[in-house]
């Protein structure tokens, strides 16, 4: 989504938005309409300034999201 490479699902993260918030899905079971990201903190940067988030996950309007919680996760990952 951030850098709109393609690859397989089990490469990228799943992300879905809970309570204003985008929350990681990495065992992708969570309800809802979820968004997929390549798990780098490149990829989410992009796909933030893009704001393909609120596009990808269908939201109304221009809500804010917060990324705390996914950036903390993919932070995570990549260290």
């Amino acid at each position: 989504m951030g850098c709109r490479r393609r690859a397989p699902v089990t490469d990228l993260l799943r992300v879905v938005a809970r309570a204003g918030a985008l929350v990681p899905d990495p065992r992708r079971r969570l309800p809802g309409r979820g968004a997929s990201v390549h798990p780098t903190p490149e990829c989410l940067g992009a796909a933030e300034r893009r704001r393909a988030f609120t596009r990808a996950l269908r939201l109304p309007g221009s809500s804010p999201l917060e990324a705390g919680p996914l950036r903390d996760h993919v932070r995570t990952l990549s260290s």
